[in-house]
């Protein structure tokens, strides 16, 4: 089943949409959709490994334009709403757990993805590509004139697409986990 996530979610993240309010790097996309239902069907293990599966199917698909950075944004904030989310469903298994555990995942996952993107992945994408810092923040600039600074790049494109990313992705898991759960199990079992 793994295998089977993976792949779906590797689809997802190929199927990316540009987001008005940030630079075209920047873009949503629902792969920890299969992730997250995964995770909560199998555990936190099953959703990292279908994180990385994800990553490595992707690879295949379409291969990196980013020198593995975004992968790497993607695989590590991904985690960081899988397993918050679903260590908090496992101790009990319900409709509430659900909630607050993907609640709790996409706050992590937004602090940790905006930390991440100001500390590591917008300067390392700079030096990697010989692009300045400069111009990645002009690229916000240009829409929304109130971004100046990598704090401000960060603050009014990452949160929002993270918010939102996390919002839509835990909405739909919440929406849909119970009615595929018995298909899952009994999947599983065989």
């Amino acid at each position: 089943m793994i295998g089977v996530f993976s792949a779906i979610a590797a689809i997802l993240m190929v199927l990316e949409f540009p987001v008005p309010f940030a630079p075209s790097f920047y873009g949503l996309d629902f792969s920890e959709l299969p992730a997250l239902i995964g995770a909560f069907a199998y555990g936190p293990v099953a959703g990292v490994m279908i994180e990385f599966c994800k990553i490595l199917i992707k690879l295949v698909l379409k291969p990196s334009s980013t020198a593995f950075v975004g992968e790497l944004a993607n695989f590590s904030i991904s985690c960081m709403l899988v397993l918050p989310a679903s260590v908090i469903y496992l101790f009990k298994k319900s409709r509430k757990q659900a909630i607050l555990g993907t609640v709790v995942g996409t706050l992590i996952m937004t602090a940790f993805g905006s930390c991440f993107n100001a500390i590591y992945l917008l300067p390392k994408f700079s030096e990697l590509y010989g692009i300045p810092l400069d111009a990645i923040i002009g690229m916000g600039t240009a829409i929304n004139p109130a971004i100046h600074s990598i704090s401000g790049l960060v603050l009014m494109c990452v949160v929002p697409l993270n918010l939102l990313k996390g919002g839509l992705v835990s909405l739909i898991t919440i929406l849909v986990y119970k009615k595929l759960s018995p298909i899952l199990k009994a999947a599983h079992k065989q």
